[in-house]
């Protein structure tokens, strides 16, 4: 695992160490690396919302629509 140094006014330091000790993480290194998995799997979410977003509509997401989506999820459930 590599490692990397940062710097912190204080105020922020309190704050890592409170929510260590709060959340129960067992460090602060902890702590951060999960604020950053959260903000990668932010950014994968924003991606694929705008990829969406972006992308040709294919049929009208109507009542029927989420009919036919549940029937499908049900389905799948048990199999």
């Amino acid at each position: 695992m590599s490692t990397m140094n940062i710097s912190l006014p204080e105020t922020l330091k309190a704050f890592v160490d409170d929510q260590v000790g709060v959340r129960g993480y067992s460090s602060s290194s902890e702590y951060v690396r999960e604020l950053i998995r959260k903000e990668q799997d932010r950014q994968e979410l924003r991606n694929l919302l705008l990829e969406g977003a972006a992308s040709p509509l294919t049929e009208i997401a109507d009542t029927e629509y989420f009919n036919r989506l549940r029937k499908r999820v049900r389905e799948a459930a048990r199999q």
